[in-house]
């Protein structure tokens, strides 16, 4: 990466022991407590933290777009300005002249009436000067993209647009919150790429938002931890990698799901949640989730102190204070999942077609001949980018969509359930935890009732008590796990998973794959598990089966097509997955539109290894080797290491 920071200048943002307090239903809510830290010309910083850290408030507060009930001390300094007590009238001044935005989810920023040319000229200034930014920052074609409305973009591309306003007005200071977030692995790898190339290019400081410190590693100059609303680590990005010095900086690194990941063992997972934004702890706020921790740690609050050049650490123990923290052990997973492969499968889908008719009477093909079945006890991952068809799918098994043609088959009346991204959005507000499971099995009698809602919520590691709350008074963990409950109280043969880790830090998404682990083998159920993840699919699941615009391009066992696939799609998913130490390569351009699929095989376009014949030939899925646990299935013209034999 190159380094153009400089240094010499005075920083481009300057936070001096800020804290920020809300006043939330008569209780104060301390995001941040005393944090300092510098953002220079020219650099980026990663802000690393579990949700409910303080990192987005942090951001905000340097945009001066806190509210009105917040009480702010310390000074946030933004090219010489004070951004937390300063009038509205200077804070957007600067806002104007010194700052760019991009959050994580582009529809929530842009107008959905106005088309994109007009948005970024208001930005920009001119429409001229508009197309030259989409040019800037990747879209292809931008003069026609001019005329569309976001809905009919990507959420690629979406953001790509959110970028160009961000640097429309030459800002010195970029302030990114999550923008990777919610995108596929290739298309983050993207957005990353265009990140650190704008930063030469504009000539901006970044502060790069995530929970994810191997997105961090891919953009950072240095990397800051914050837990809890404190800074508890900050330094460059290679000392935070190899050397952290902290024991929650270590607890994230080893909660990272990677492609080298042990599947024989659970995955590690920080136990516990961060304390209660509403309380102030005398001493470390890690200490109840820290298995070093002293007794010192409870009464005497650490102050970030240097163990290295400019490296920083809030730790009462230093940085040699333990190697490890209070963590799910990485125990075994218990004896393998019996997938009884000469049974009749629980699942079958043969030559399946699904397509959907749009506002404008086109129809948009969402499955193309799709074939796969699922053996009683097997775990199948569905990959694949957005719009590939994943989604549909799962809702085509669960009976919440209607093929147009082809074969769907339920073993035995099998009922299958389903557990969404969003468990927030699928649980009802306004119902109790209680009421919610006991829905369920609403024909038993009270008293039935609540030990079933009692045994579904301790089968899958929640206290008794959440019985009684309501689902925004838990974690986003919680609520997930609140979700699980709902869908084995009445146990079922098939769970539908439809990228239920997608949206949790590190950490939690690593708990909820222990727990469908241990549920699949507990309740010997199979598992059709949606993610655009090759490193989670290759975790939670036997076989892989790869989409590509509504069909299925490769299908095999996790651990051979995570090692070496054979579709040059599959290949470039893995390699864009983000990891510490490794640069992620970058697969060009996005899918083609489902309204207009190319002819010939649907990835060719985008593929690195086309033919002319690829152009005019769409395959079938063939045969093309086999493991001991599962045969290899690919569409391809030219498969990588043009694989024909059996493979040991």
């Amino acid at each position: 990466m190159e380094q153009t920071i400089v240094e010499a200048e005075p920083a481009i943002a300057d936070v001096r022991n800020l804290a920020v307090t809300f006043t939330r239903g008569g209780r104060d809510v301390y995001a941040l407590q005393d944090v300092s830290l510098s953002i220079r010309p020219g650099e980026i910083l990663g802000l690393v933290g579990e949700s409910g850290s303080g990192k987005s408030v942090l951001g905000l507060t340097l945009l001066g777009l806190h509210g009105t009930r917040t009480t702010i001390s310390g000074t946030v300094t933004v090219a010489g300005a004070d951004m937390a007590h300063s009038p509205d009238a200077v804070r957007r001044g600067v806002r104007r002249e010194h700052l760019g935005a991009v959050f994580q989810d582009p529809m929530t920023s842009l107008n959905p009436t106005m088309k994109i040319g007009r948005q970024v000229a208001e930005a920009a200034g001119s429409e001229q000067e508009a197309e030259r930014l989409l040019s800037l920052v990747g879209i292809p074609d931008p003069k026609s993209r001019m005329g569309v409305f976001p809905h009919q973009l990507s959420g690629g591309l979406r953001q790509r647009v959110m970028i160009a306003m961000a640097v429309a007005g030459g800002p010195k200071l970029i302030v990114a919150d999550e923008p990777t977030t919610a995108l596929d692995v290739t298309v983050q790898a993207q957005v990353l790429k265009l990140l650190r190339s704008l930063r030469e290019e504009v000539g901006c400081s970044v502060l790069m938002i995530t929970h994810d410190l191997g997105v961090a590693a891919q953009v950072a100059d240095r990397v800051a931890v914050v837990y809890a609303g404190r800074l508890a680590e900050i330094g460059t990005t290679a000392e935070v990698l190899q050397s952290p010095a902290h024991p929650y900086t270590r607890g994230l690194l080893r909660s990272r799901l990677s492609l080298e990941s042990d599947r024989t063992r659970q995955l590690v997972a920080m136990l516990g949640d961060l304390p209660s934004p509403s309380a102030r702890p005398a001493g470390c706020a890690f200490y109840s989730r820290c298995d070093v921790a002293t007794d010192a740690c409870a009464s005497t609050r650490p102050e970030p102190a240097a163990v290295g050049a400019g490296h920083l650490s809030a730790c009462l123990l230093g940085p040699a204070g333990g190697t490890t923290n209070r963590t799910i052990a990485p125990e075994p997973v218990g004896q393998p999942q019996h997938v009884r492969r000469d049974a009749p499968p629980v699942l079958r889908i043969e030559h399946l077609d699904k397509s959907f008719k749009n506002g404008n009477g086109n129809r948009l093909q969402a499955l193309r001949g799709v074939d796969l079945t699922i053996a009683p006890g097997e775990s199948v991952a569905l990959v694949g980018e957005s719009g590939s068809g994943k989604t549909t799918l799962l809702r085509v098994a669960a009976g919440l969509e209607t093929p147009d043609s082809g074969k769907l088959e339920l073993h035995s009346e099998i009922r299958p359930q389903m557990i969404f991204q969003d468990a927030g959005a699928s649980l009802t507000p306004w119902l109790t935890v209680e009421q919610i499971l006991g829905e369920r099995v609403r024909s038993l009698g009270r008293r039935q009732r609540a030990g079933k809602v009692a045994d579904a919520l301790a089968l899958v590691g929640l206290p008794p008590e959440t019985a009684k709350a309501k689902p925004h008074q838990l974690s986003g963990g919680q609520r997930q796990r609140v979700a699980l409950a709902r869908a084995t109280i009445v146990p079922s043969k098939l769970l539908l998973c439809d990228e239920p880790t997608s949206a949790l830090d590190v950490s939690l998404a690593a708990s909820v794959i222990n727990l469908i682990g241990r549920l699949r083998r507990e309740l010997d159920m199979s598992v059709l598990f949606v993610t655009h993840d090759l490193s989670v699919a290759r975790i939670v699941a036997d076989r892989i089966a790869v989409m590509y615009l509504g069909r299925i391009v490769e299908v095999g066992a996790s651990e051979q097509m995570a090692a070496a696939p054979a579709h040059p799609y599959t290949k470039a998913l893995i390699s864009a997955v983000p990891d510490v130490g490794r640069e992620p390569v970058i697969l060009a351009g996005e899918p083609a539109s489902p309204l207009r699929p190319p002819a010939g095989c649907a990835f060719h376009p985008r593929c690195p290894q086309a033919k002319e014949v690829c152009s005019d030939t769409d395959l079938d899925v063939k045969l093309v080797g086999s493991t001991r646990d599962a045969l290899h299935w690919i569409a391809c013209m030219n498969p990588i290491g043009a694989q024909t034999s059996e493979v040991a």
